[in-house]
C-alpha cells in the first residue's frame, strides 16, 4: 500500500466520531479475522495435499520425537 494512501485514510479515520471509530475497529478486526481464517483453510489444504502426495507425515507427539531423534 503506497504510503500516500495509508496517510490519507489514517487522516479521515481521525476525523470520525468516537463511535464511527469503534465500528471502523471492529469492522476491520472482523476483516482481519476472516482473512487468517482463510489462510488456515488454505495451510489445511496443503497440508493433506503434501500428506497425499507422501510429503508430509502424520502420527502422534512421541512419533515427531522419534522423527526428529533420527534426523
Amino acid at each position: 500500500m503506497r504510503t500516500t494512501t495509508l496517510n490519507k485514510i489514517i487522516k479521515e479515520f481521525e476525523e470520525l466520531s468516537s463511535e464511527d471509530k469503534e465500528y471502523v475497529a471492529e469492522l476491520f478486526k472482523k476483516q482481519l479475522i476472516e482473512l487468517k481464517r482463510e489462510e488456515i483453510a488454505e495451510r489445511a489444504k496443503t497440508a493433506l495435499r503434501n500428506l497425499e502426495k507422501g510429503k508430509a507425515k502424520k502420527g502422534t507427539v512421541k512419533d515427531l520425537y522419534k522423527d526428529l531423534e533420527n534426523d
